[in-house]
């Protein structure tokens, strides 16, 4: 089975929220809420309060080429919002 986590959100809508303590991740679509609390738990030596998920189904997409029109879907993709403790806070920049 892959990872539970596949990687963490920073752009600037989860920037903001990570002042208020809420952090985003890409997770593994056949992942649940309590795997997924568990998981950043023992990553981040975090406490987690809750946990939100989010599916996002693929956008479709096309392209033109000498051969004609292309066209296909980008994957569909699921996010969690993850609300930490509070004085808890994770460092996505510590180890650059």
């Amino acid at each position: 089975m892959r990872s539970i986590l596949i990687r963490p959100l920073v752009t600037e809508k989860f920037t903001k929220l990570n002042e208020k303590g809420v952090y985003g991740f890409e997770v593994n679509r056949d992942s649940d809420k309590l795997q997924i609390r568990h998981e950043i738990e023992s990553m981040y030596n975090v406490r987690v309060k809750s946990v939100r998920t989010v599916n996002y189904q693929g956008k479709p997409k096309s392209r033109y080429t000498k051969a004609g029109v292309i066209s296909g879907r980008t994957q569909n993709t699921k996010r969690a919002y993850v609300q930490l403790a509070e004085g808890e806070f994770i460092d996505f920049y510590e180890n650059i």
